[in-house]
């Protein structure tokens, strides 16, 4: 039972750290894919990924942060809530 719950935890804090990173790194990689579609020109795109870097290494931008969490979050946040409840139950039921 201890394996149970420590398997648990894990697994939760794994989803904890990793999902809005993936969700963020998506929503991300279509906004940049669709600004490369619009380019033509090959020093616009080297000129554009000198901006992005720069926009990374910490200077502040004008542009407002992507979006993220949201809707895309509330699916696996429930199932995890539910997961957890019934872990529990089935815990506490064996006592």
């Amino acid at each position: 039972m201890k394996r149970v719950i420590l398997l648990a935890t894990v697994a939760f804090v794994a989803m904890l750290v990793l999902a809005p990173m993936a969700m963020a790194q998506d929503t991300t990689m279509m906004m940049e894919s669709s600004m490369m579609e619009s380019s033509m020109m090959e020093d616009s795109m080297m000129v554009e990924d000198s901006m992005m870097m720069e926009e990374t290494s910490g200077q502040m931008s004008d542009d407002d942060l992507p979006t993220s969490g949201g809707p895309a979050i509330l699916l696996p946040a429930a199932a995890l809530l539910v997961g957890s409840g019934i872990l529990t139950y089935a815990i506490l039921r064996r006592r």
